[in-house]
């Protein structure tokens, strides 16, 4: 009800502005007879003083010829103000009629064809919307379709190369940055890319592969902490602490204080430095203890999703608490009996040498 008030508000408004603007108003205007008549009368006059003055009429008789004249002036000007009032009458009132028609036709077709009342959508919401964005798959397919065309178009391998690493086509991705590196030269953020390809892909040889990259990337750029980050965490997660330490400890090095990946370096250059085992100090132990009691309450209270679980097991695997990670484990199972819904914490429960149960895929 309120957006057919303001809707009438603002019609309104806007036809008395255009009434008021298209109406009739005379400003400086001349006399309404015409130059012609004007001179017609003039004529008749001065024929009327000539023939006083020739003896041809009497004073009485000019006098009463001159008030004839004015009479007929009179008339003809009043006959013009009436064609010209009932003119503008018929003007003013047109307008105004097309105006309400104007309006009521609109407002008949809003209410027949609008919805004023349904509350807002996103816009993500609108089926026609999302119709029209973008599909990834097919624009993909337009690059590819080029690219065979033209294998040396090194903007289309700039674009395409991302997309690929979100669609999961890992090995499409490391080779269309090889074929990047081919035609452009290989730069720091070049080769930490097709290194995180390659490790995203998977397979021994092309960690190995990735290893190098980053390596290389991190020797051409002194201050390129992404390689870095990248190396450090590979020679880590592959057991080679030796070799990750100084490249932690350069990492570091570089930081400002605010970085967001300070906590986790800082972590990983202690884990390799202690050769793959960090135990908590008393004062960590005692949170971490009294974070996993509230989350554990609050899981078995409520639920939670398989991060949370997760988070738990995990939790307890830190404190060295096997049996309470097991019974944790076993509680996410039975609420995610579906082995596709545990990836993380299947891949965690087995490195801990917990033992698996529940539901196959």
């Amino acid at each position: 009800m309120l957006f057919w008030f303001i809707a009438i508000a603002v019609t309104a408004i806007a036809c008395a502005a255009l009434y008021y603007a298209a109406g009739w108003r005379m400003v400086n205007a001349v006399a309404p007879e015409s130059d012609d008549a004007n001179s017609h009368f003039r004529l008749v006059l001065a024929g009327i003083d000539a023939d006083l003055a020739a003896g041809k009429l009497g004073e009485d008789e000019a006098t009463a010829a001159r008030g004839e004249l004015a009479r007929e002036i009179l008339r003809l000007k009043s006959e013009a103000n009436r064609v010209a009032g009932s003119g503008l009458a018929f003007g003013r009132a047109a307008m105004f009629g097309g105006l309400v028609l104007v309006v009521g036709l609109a407002f008949a077709v809003y209410a027949w064809l609008g919805s004023p009342d349904l509350p807002s959508q996103p816009l993500a919401g609108r089926s026609e919307v999302a119709a029209q964005q973008l599909d990834l798959e097919s624009a993909i397919a337009r690059i590819e379709t080029q690219l065979t065309a033209n294998p040396d178009d090194l903007r289309g391998w700039t674009v395409i190369a991302p997309a690929y690493v979100e669609m999961g086509r890992y090995a499409d991705a490391a080779r269309a940055y090889r074929r990047i590196i081919e035609l452009g030269g290989p730069t720091a953020d070049l080769q930490t890319s097709l290194a995180e390809a390659l490790l995203l892909g998977g397979g021994d040889a092309a960690a190995e592969e990735a290893i190098g990259l980053l390596r290389a990337a991190a020797d051409a750029d002194a201050g390129h902490t992404m390689s870095r980050l990248y190396l450090a965490s590979v020679l880590t997660g592959m057991e080679r602490y030796e070799e990750a330490v100084p490249v932690w400890t350069a990492v570091l090095a570089l930081a400002q204080g605010d970085e967001p990946w300070i906590a986790s370096a800082r972590q990983g250059l202690a884990v390799a430095e202690s050769g793959g085992v960090v135990a908590p100090s008393d004062q960590e132990a005692e949170m971490i203890g009294q974070m996993v009691a509230g989350l554990a309450e609050r899981l078995a209270a409520e639920g939670g999703s398989i991060a949370e679980w997760t988070q738990l097991v995990r939790a307890y695997l830190v404190l060295g608490d096997t049996d309470s990670a097991q019974a944790a484990y076993d509680d996410a199972v039975a609420a995610y009996p579906q082995a596709f819904d545990r990836g993380d914490l299947d891949t965690l429960a087995l490195g801990a040498g917990l033992t698996i149960n529940g539901a196959q895929p």
